[in-house]
């Protein structure tokens, strides 16, 4: 079979670089297909707008059927094979339960058929089919082969001489126009500056090769360029150590799957250039994964478009063909549909001002790295680079997740005049670094950091925190290819609480499962992953993965004070496993004799409402308890907070969530037990203010939001505001904001 598709390419290359008009070409190809795969019939559906497949040339059915017979995505053999961007091969077509029978073509003679997506860039432009009388049954080799051929016949089909590339790419209004787009915050802050795209499509001149040999040669020096590359970075002071590390060792180990080479050379054989072969393992790849939901499979998938991208610039003469990276401008706002874990490091991160993705998440390796870098993140951004042109003016605000292109002048000066003021307000939070977190009357409020990221430890001295009171242990795991040793987190525990120089740090086991899977476990299919195996049922549930952290934790603390915290514990029985595995631990420790920590502090997430009605059980255990605002407010009003319809239904400032916070802070204070709040609650003045009303005096947020909150704090009442608080408690309203706001203005709190 290798030997009929190189023949056919051969004959399609010399048909495509002929005479004739495109519609005269595609009917030749079409004939040649069927020819020499030995089919009665060859037909080639082209995608037209509105998602219709439309038969535009054929050989064995009817010619008036041309241009006439159409197909919805999803109608027939034909639209299924679009909607679902894979083959199909049927010996017996006709009993299918999605077969059409369209009577103007006359394929009611015909029983076989076999068929491809003919894909573009990951984008369905066609179907590809052939048919025969029998009962024939296609090999592995022929659907090989008519994918190599569709391949080809895409270059003709996205041309612009058979259907309006507007048809194929479509747009939506005037592209000259000032445009507002949405998307969801991956990293905040706000970017004024002009718009570079990321990586434009690598046109491939040569698709047909007379050499494979010559072409794996050529695959084989490519891959030795991405390899040196990636030493090269390994070799930068910067890359010594930290997550992002991790990432790019996961990123190696892409570079390094067999099954992925093994496929592009297989393509190679086929007859195809190095670079087409690249391309088309890429788009067949990217195009059955569009098909996957698992967020973190689909994240992975970008790793692969990196290395297919990097390799076909290697093909195309060098790395340094990449537009926009060595001229890039002051104030570039890179814009992309996703990119891959290496890529940031392509540009200059002093130039960059932020960076829009059509595609991404927060657990994406790209947004992990670009908050190691502080660059403002804006993901899920559909089509944006389809209504974006080079050096475009845009702002990027992280902040609300909002992309503004070619915005107005007066909304362009607002965000200017907006990040200036920023900047002055951080020189203000600068000065306040050193100055304790208290109210007018002299109550402290203690300030402490969320943090992730080893390259989160900079901001704790920066910012004046009193330490870290969340430490999220899961990102270290999501960005490795494998689950961590116990020799690798123990250095990973160690290197934090030495740059913590004495300030108390808060670890949180692992919470994974819904939304943060790990590339080393199979997901667990779940109608509502939120309430469903997640976070502390995982890890009592693999006791041994809870065992590993709790060993390094405690061997990285060796001589100085650890704290430990459980997450979304339901019920005391759960937080007496976990600390009963925690105690089997410290006795395994003590027994080898290594040195244990000075001082062992115990604690609990309250996040799930159940575990407030057993406070009283639970208090005399534990040293401190943190209230995890995010997850609480969920389960406290049954309210998805990634449903977008009602993700803003309920506010945390409502009277139910208040009473709640109040009722827990009273409770710890009956027992002497510290309690924090490390939600989002936390990093916003006005929600911080309520907190503290509430009679929460420990908040833990993220590093931003440190210096607005001690302003707060410090210009704060806390007696008024605590009657003030008291007098609502029993409020019917839908929410406490506005009448918060209006205390706030009256008694002279900076908000």
């Amino acid at each position: 079979m290798t030997s009929v598709s190189r023949r056919l390419l051969g004959r399609l290359r010399d048909v495509m670089a002929g005479s004739g008009s495109a519609q005269d070409r595609l009917d030749k190809v079409v004939k040649l297909i069927a020819a020499d795969m030995v089919a009665e019939v060859c037909s080639c559906y082209v995608m037209r707008a509105g998602e219709v497949l439309e038969l535009f040339s054929t050989e064995g059915l009817k010619k008036e059927s041309v241009h006439q017979t159409r197909l919805r995505v999803g109608e027939g053999l034909v639209g299924d094979i679009a909607a679902h961007a894979r083959p199909l091969a049927l010996a017996d077509a006709q009993i299918h339960p999605n077969f059409v029978f369209r009577p103007e073509t006359g394929e009611e003679i015909f029983h076989s058929l076999m068929g491809v997506p003919i894909i573009r860039g990951s984008r369905v432009v066609g179907v590809l089919v052939v048919q025969n009388r029998t009962m024939r049954h296609y090999t592995d080799e022929e659907i090989e082969t008519l994918e190599t051929v569709a391949m080809v016949l895409a270059e003709l089909l996205v041309s612009g001489e058979l259907v309006n590339r507007a048809e194929l790419v479509p747009v939506d209004g005037n592209a000259l126009l000032p445009l507002r787009m949405e998307g969801v915050k991956l990293n905040g802050g706000v970017g004024v500056g002009v718009a570079v795209l990321h990586r434009p499509r690598i046109t491939i001149q040569r698709l047909v090769a007379e050499d494979p040999d010559a072409e794996l040669e050529r695959l084989k020096k490519a891959l030795t360029g991405i390899k040196l590359a990636l030493e090269e970075l390994f070799s930068r002071p910067e890359m010594r150590d930290g997550e992002h590390r991790d990432v790019l060792e996961t990123y190696r180990m892409f570079a390094e799957d067999k099954g992925w080479l093994n496929r592009i050379s297989e393509a190679i054989r086929t007859g195809l250039t190095a670079e087409a072969a690249v391309q088309k393992v890429h788009d067949d790849t990217r195009a059955r994964m569009n098909q996957i939901t698992d967020p973190y499979l689909r994240e992975r998938m970008h790793d692969f478009e990196d290395l297919a991208n990097r390799l076909l610039q290697h093909l195309a003469g060098g790395d340094d063909q990449r537009p926009g990276a060595a001229d890039l401008p002051e104030g570039a706002i890179l814009i992309g549909r996703n990119l891959g874990p290496m890529e940031l490091f392509d540009y200059d991160p002093k130039r960059l001002r932020g960076l829009v993705l059509e595609e991404g998440s927060a657990t994406s390796h790209v947004a992990i790295v670009a908050r190691a870098l502080d660059i403002p993140v804006v993901g899920r951004v559909k089509d944006v680079l389809d209504k974006i042109e080079p050096l475009d003016p845009v702002i990027c605000d992280g902040d609300n997740g909002q992309v503004f292109i070619r915005p107005p002048d007066d909304i362009r000066e607002t965000y200017i005049d907006a990040i200036s003021q920023r900047q002055m307000r951080l020189a203000v939070y600068a000065r306040l670094r050193e100055m304790p977190a208290v109210t007018r009357q002299g109550v402290r409020i203690g300030i402490h950091m969320n943090a992730g990221l080893l390259l989160d430890l900079q901001h704790l001295h920066d910012s004046g925190a009193d330490g870290i009171g969340l430490y999220r242990t899961e990102l270290p795991f999501m960005a490795r290819s494998s689950l961590p040793d116990v020799a690798a987190q123990t250095l990973l525990y160690k290197k934090i609480l030495d740059q913590a120089e004495g300030k108390p740090v808060v670890f949180r086991t692992l919470d994974v499962g819904g939304d943060k899977v790990l590339p080393y476990w199979n997901p667990y299919e779940e109608d509502n992953p939120a309430l469903g195996w997640r976070s502390i049922r995982i890890t009592l549930d693999r006791p041994a993965v809870m065992r590993s952290q709790l060993r390094a934790l405690l061997r990285a603390a060796q001589g100085r004070e650890l704290s430990v915290m459980f997450p979304m514990i339901a019920e005391v029985s759960e937080f007496v496993q976990a600390r009963h595995i925690l105690d089997k631990e410290l006795e395994h420790e003590r027994q080898i004799g290594n040195p244990l920590p000075s001082k062992l502090k115990v604690g609990t997430m309250l996040e799930v409402p159940a575990l407030a009605l057993q406070l009283d059980a639970l208090l005399p255990m534990v040293d401190f308890v943190s209230i995890g605002s995010n997850d609480l407010t969920q389960f406290l009003f049954a309210v998805d907070r990634g449903n977008p319809r009602i993700a803003e239904r309920y506010d945390s400032l409502a009277p139910a969530m208040i009473r709640f916070m109040r009722y827990v802070s009273v409770k710890c204070a009956q027992y002497k037990v510290s309690l924090s709040v490390c939600g989002e609650m936390a990093g916003r003045p006005l929600e911080a203010m309520a907190l503290i009303g509430a009679g929460i005096r420990h908040l833990s947020l993220s590093a931003p939001n440190i210096g607005p909150v001690k302003t707060m704090v410090r210009s704060l009442d806390i007696a008024a505001l605590e009657a003030y608080l008291n007098s609502l408690l029993k409020s019917p309203d839908h929410s406490l904001r506005n009448k918060l706001k209006t205390f706030a203005l009256d008694h002279g709190v900076v908000l």
